[in-house]
């Protein structure tokens, strides 16, 4: 049994204990003034983590697992629009995807909008699937609407797919989904890369209500730090993509993971 293998089945025993809460129960916490933070850690720390919070948080629970898998596709112009905007921190800025639950089988066209305070908001219509051409009549208005483009405007360019856990804690004011397993490829230059043991973390929460994850994360020193699955995924996958913006961030990553992660 290799280590990686261990850890994987420590944090699948370590979810399991937890309190399970169902996609219905958590469509009713509303969390009107809401912050996001994200952090970035490795799937030791995360046992840890979800060792720590047992008996404080539950997991949700859908079609009999704890741990959700996700595909996503992100959509760009032909200069790379929305991953420059990012790479070159400009603010408003926008990313447009496509979004299939794999367990419930639910697909979504998703843009999401980051303003000048650092605040995300997602709008999103339902797709049949992830040829998202095929309802173009249904895209063109919603993406007109939001970022004043139709379909044929963008192009797909970079796929994750990843397995994400979802805790709320007991007083159900803060959800935290934690990404891991990530994996990419590039539709363009037609590369592969994966993430090893890189564990993504978004804290959202009700303003400034007490949140107890954030003691736990500063008990394990996991500190917040921005990461952008879309760029650091087209970085991973393009080598001749410019990507001095995300250099100090690749470094950093590659000694929390304690690997190299190439770019291909």
């Amino acid at each position: 049994m290799t280590k990686n293998t261990n850890i994987d089945e420590r944090i699948v025993d370590l979810v399991n204990q937890l309190k399970p809460i169902t996609l219905e129960e958590m469509s009713g916490i509303k969390l009107m003034n809401r912050t996001d933070t994200k952090f970035v850690t490795n799937k030791h720390k995360l046992a840890e983590l979800l060792k720590m919070v047992q008996g404080k948080y539950y997991a949700q629970f859908t079609n009999e697992s704890m741990i959700a898998e996700y595909i996503t596709t992100y959509w760009d112009t032909d200069t790379l629009r929305f991953y420059f905007d990012h790479h070159n921190g400009r603010a408003p800025r926008q990313k447009v995807r496509v979004r299939t639950y794999v367990g419930s089988d639910l697909t979504f066209l998703e843009v999401k909008t980051k303003n000048n305070h650092g605040r995300t908001k997602k709008k999103r219509i339902e797709v049949p699937s992830q040829e998202v051409k095929t309802v173009q009549a249904e895209a063109d208005p919603f993406l007109d609407k939001l970022v004043h483009s139709s379909l044929d405007a963008f192009h797909p360019t970079v796929q994750n797919h990843f397995h994400r856990i979802t805790l709320v804690n007991y007083e159900k004011t803060e959800r935290l989904t934690i990404d891991f397993n990530v994996q990419f490829h590039n539709f363009e230059t037609q590369a592969d890369a994966q993430t090893g043991d890189l564990v993504i973390i978004e804290l959202k929460r009700d303003g400034n209500v007490y949140s107890p994850i954030l003691d736990v994360l500063r008990h394990l020193r996991i500190k917040p730090s921005g990461f952008s699955k879309y760029c650091i995924g087209s970085v991973m996958t393009n080598r001749h993509l410019k990507h001095n913006m995300f250099m100090e961030k690749m470094v950093w990553v590659e000694k929390l993971v304690g690997a190299k992660l190439e770019r291909c």
